[in-house]
């Protein structure tokens, strides 16, 4: 099985502000992806914006007073963080615990050009490295050939869009969807993704410069097209930096580069803020929707149907257009000790990491209920964690957050 990280090792999450910053911190619980996204490893394109970019802001940092004493805390100056410092990946430096999520905005930093040159993390797997079934894995499923999304995707997948993040491999890339948020009926700022896309696991910390960007390239123009297409045309909507981030506890602590450590607990919610602002108007309202979540779905799968969204990147997908797999699910043991996946078949490759499953309920409205988080290096099927009580707890805790704001 593969993760996805440049290629389906780990599908972990493929892929990544200046001036005015909303800093926000949350636990993590455990998340585990197994497609993680891929960097391309362009660290040359510093985190620097352009002139024209900053010239857009105001030039002064905004930050809560309980935010200035964290970032005290942890020795870090923002005006340096912005103008470079956020690339100093040092162990001692490298942020991991579930209460450290730190991700000032950088104005203008998500540039065209950077966005359409981040890779995914994923981290895909071998086949061999499902060790300990627990002699409930289905047969692997056939193939399911991933269809392009009609456009514009706001209509067609309006909760559909990319997080963009940097790592110390590069600017990365995943796949995430806006979901309801308990606390705003109506007006959510909430984003769900994969474990992968948000924290490196065991061996790292909270990747950083989140940024997600619903319905990418919603007109769904090809990469050569995409060229010298402006901010406006790759992201009709904005770019939302995440203030906010939360995955399982079981994927910080056990969340590795490749393999199925962690995968079942491969999720992650993250809250975001306009980077220009948005007339007071929630990510919700802006797109025109959201998911509910649905924490019940049953071990084993009894809908004839899931459908996964995401924009892969790894060849033959260049990570511009938005694409789907449905196929009926069966059921993915990692390990005696965490529960069972779901896995359809979908050739979709690294850069869907975090993109949504789908399925519609009993009352006849989709539901999100998993997220991509693993896959073969050769690609042909994808895994997802089902969504229990620790999912629950990880949305919860980031919804309750902000709840009287």
């Amino acid at each position: 099985m593969r993760s996805i990280r440049p290629s389906f090792t780990d599908r972990r999450g493929r892929g990544t502000r200046r001036t005015s910053t909303s800093l926000a911190a949350v636990t993590l619980a455990s998340a585990l992806a197994l497609t993680a996204t891929a960097c391309n490893g362009d660290d040359t394109a510093d985190g620097k914006p352009t002139a024209s970019a900053a010239a857009a802001g105001d030039g002064k940092i905004k930050i809560p007073d309980d935010l200035k004493q964290k970032l005290k805390d942890h020795g870090i100056d923002v005006d340096k963080w912005k103008n470079g410092a956020w690339k100093n990946w040092n162990k001692q430096d490298w942020l991991r615990e579930a209460n450290d999520f730190i991700n000032p905005i950088i104005k203008g930093l998500w540039d065209p050009d950077r966005m359409r040159h981040a890779n995914d993390p994923n981290k895909g797997v071998n086949d061999n490295d499902i060790s300990g079934d627990q002699g409930v894995t289905d047969p692997t499923p056939q193939p399911v050939k991933a269809q392009s999304v009609a456009t514009p995707y706001h209509v067609n997948a309006a909760a559909s869009g990319k997080v963009f993040f940097d790592s110390p491999e590069g600017h990365m890339v995943c796949s995430g969807t806006v979901v309801e948020d308990p606390a705003h009926p109506g007006k959510s700022n909430l984003v769900w993704t994969a474990g992968h896309c948000v924290h490196a696991g065991k061996s790292g910390g909270w990747y950083r410069n989140m940024a997600f960007v619903p319905s990418y390239n919603n007109s769904g123009k090809p990469a050569a097209q995409l060229q010298n297409a402006s901010r406006s045309e790759i992201a009709p909507y904005g770019v939302w930096w995440a203030d906010a981030a939360q995955t399982s506890q079981q994927w910080i602590d056990q969340g590795g580069e490749t393999g199925g450590n962690g995968a079942p607990y491969d999720f992650a919610v993250i809250h975001v803020t306009p980077e220009q602002g948005n007339g007071g108007k929630s990510l919700e309202e802006t797109v025109g929707g959201a998911l509910p979540v649905n924490f019940d779905a049953p071990a084993v799968p009894k809908v004839n149907g899931i459908t996964a969204s995401g924009y892969p990147e790894a060849a033959p997908f260049d990570g511009q257009l938005l694409y789907q797999c449905k196929d009926k699910p069966g059921r993915l043991s990692i390990n005696q000790s965490a529960p069972t996946m779901y896995r359809i078949g979908c050739t979709m490759t690294a850069g869907s990491s975090g993109g949504g499953w789908v399925e519609t309920g009993a009352d006849g409205k989709p539901a999100l209920v998993s997220n991509t988080s693993i896959g073969p290096v050769t690609s042909g099927w994808l895994a997802g964690p089902r969504l229990g009580d620790v999912a629950k707890g990880v949305y919860q805790s980031v919804s309750k957050k902000f709840a009287g704001q």
